[in-house]
Formats: C-alpha cells, structure tokens, sequence
C-alpha cells in the first residue's frame, strides 16, 4: 500500500495564520500564533501588536503537544477540571485549551497553537486559522 505523505507548507502557514490573525483582530485580541509541522518543529510564529511576550512559548507548546498525542490540548484541560490530576505531569501535554491539530486528507500535518487572551478565545482563533486552510 502507498500513501502520498502531505506535508504543511510554508505558504500553508502563512494562510492558516492569516485566518488565525483576522479572527484575532476582529476582535481585538491581542495573541501569538504558533504553527508546528508534524515533528512538533516550529514552522511559522507570529506575534501580533500588544502580545504579551510570555504568550510565546505557551503558543509553541500548545501546538507541540496538540500534533504529539493528536488531539486538542482543551482535552487535558477538562481532564484536569474533572479532577484526573495525573495529566499535570504528563510529558509533552499542555492542559490549556488553544493548541489544535492540523488534519489533511485524514493525516496530521502539524498544529497550531495560540495564546494571548481566555483560553477558549485562543481555540477560537486557532480553529479560524484551521478553517483559512481547509477553504
């Protein structure tokens, strides 16, 4: 059987952040847009005006972990808001809802992530991103 890898591209990136980043500014929230290949491999970051700096990492590893165990980080955040503490720990996660894997002709070519404002607001602007590429 063989299957044609699809990989994200750079101009990927660029569209799915400039979905991520019209949502953003549409609403006036000031974030940092992480896009990651499916190695976790940083592919694209963009800092809009006003972010603040700490957001950065957090975005990087948003998506990391949302393409290494390929699922949304909101996961482990209502895992641990239901109690189940065991997810604080484990290597790799980030329990904070706004890191999405990105899926192309049912593979994971990478993730995005973003922080900057509510948790829910970062998923908001990184699935807008997600929603730029697939259009």
């Amino acid at each position: 059987m063989t299957v044609n890898k699809v990989i994200l591209t750079l101009d990927d990136a660029k569209k799915m952040a400039a979905g991520a980043e019209s949502e953003a500014m549409r609403n006036e929230w000031p974030v940092v847009i992480a896009i990651v290949d499916d190695g976790g491999h940083l592919l694209y970051l963009q800092r809009l005006d006003y972010a603040q700096y700490g957001s950065i990492n957090v975005a990087i590893e948003k998506a990391r972990a949302a393409i290494a165990f390929r699922r949304p980080t909101k996961i482990w955040e209502d895992n641990i808001a239901e109690g189940q503490l065991r997810y604080l720990n484990l290597p790799g996660t980030l329990p904070i809802e706004g890191g999405l894997p990105i899926i192309v002709n049912n593979q994971f070519v990478g993730a995005i992530g973003v922080s900057g404002v509510r948790s829910f607001q970062d998923a908001q602007i990184a699935q807008a991103g997600i929603d730029a590429l697939l259009s």
